[in-house]
């Protein structure tokens, strides 16, 4: 059925499985509880409409100039000045303080960050965690590893932004939210390797290779949260067509889906008519690229994140 639809479409942790009854408002004492979501800028998530909410920055730092990986940078800009820049780069994640700062006045958090194999922001912010409630008793803070990057975080937060509101005790919401993150999923398509390579993410051979040849990379993040190649393919299309498959492969079928691209809208619409010809009652919604992904995903990049269809519902 898919690999037929497809020919009409080229033009065009803890593992819980219940789930929350989320639909009462809460009442009572837990009425007084300030609970806080908050991200680290790799989501791209800048606004959390309905609850309250904090995205703690990374940095690009290159020997020209820092980048803040915020909504006053021109990710775009920046990736289109870095695909020339021939000098040293690197990230830079947030420090403890600065996840503190992310945490003040609530009673209750919920954070999640980029996979700790690439960045040391889940470390931070679970020392921050520890930190914030020494000081603050009967504070909670649940810190979860997203194992990924992007728009799988911001299906983790929707889940918690659906949640908060609740009467859902924090317990019930930290299992929930695990829970859910055991059935969400990323792939990424790549026409270059080069920062990844160069700040020891992927192999440097990989990167030459791909260089080399001109073909674009398809991968995913993997269950310990690394970075898998998929496969290697020539042109967007084909690319386009396998991330169809693998989506179908993990069980997608008619959920969430989140398309960030990195100064490739084109390629990103392409995908969600894809997904809507297959999938009709797919919910696919498509973001820009902040500077963190831009630097990593590059020019032409796509990063997709998408729920399966045995992922718990609220």
């Amino acid at each position: 059925m898919v690999d037929k639809l497809l020919k009409n479409c080229y033009d065009g942790g803890r593992i819980w499985n219940g789930s929350v009854g989320a639909s009462r408002l809460r009442i009572g004492e837990m009425s007084f509880m300030k609970r806080k979501i908050v991200l680290d800028s790799s989501s791209n998530l800048w606004q959390l409409p309905g609850v309250d909410y904090a995205c703690v920055p990374l940095k690009i730092i290159t020997d020209e100039q820092e980048y803040v990986d915020d909504p006053g940078t021109d990710a775009f800009a920046m990736a289109h000045a870095l695909r020339t820049y021939k000098g040293k780069s690197s990230t830079s994640c947030p420090n403890v303080g600065d996840f503190l700062a992310a945490y003040a006045g609530a009673d209750e958090v919920f954070v999640v960050t980029i996979t700790g194999t690439l960045s040391g922001c889940n470390n931070a912010a679970r020392m921050a965690a520890e930190e914030y409630q020494d000081e603050n008793p009967g504070a909670k803070v649940f810190v979860l590893d997203s194992l990924s990057t992007g728009p799988e975080m911001c299906l983790l937060a929707g889940r918690l932004a659906a949640l908060a509101p609740t009467e859902a005790t924090f317990e019930e919401i930290c299992d929930a939210v695990t829970a859910y993150a055991g059935h969400t999923h990323l792939l990424f398509s790549l026409e270059s390797l080069n920062n990844l390579a160069r700040n020891g993410r992927v192999k440097l051979t990989a990167a030459v290779v791909a260089r080399a040849l001109g073909i674009r990379v398809l991968g995913q993040a993997s269950p310990q949260g690394e970075l898998d190649i998929l496969c290697k393919t020539r042109g967007e299309h084909g690319v386009l067509e396998r991330m169809i498959l693998e989506m179908r492969d993990r069980g997608f079928a008619n959920g969430k889906v989140q398309i960030a691209h990195c100064d490739n809208e084109k390629a990103a619409r392409r995908l969600k008519l894809m997904i809507e010809a297959i999938w009709p009652d797919s919910e696919v919604e498509i973001v820009e690229c902040g500077a963190l992904c831009s630097f990593y995903a590059e020019l032409g990049g796509l990063l997709v994140g998408y729920e399966d269809a045995a992922a718990p519902t609220i």
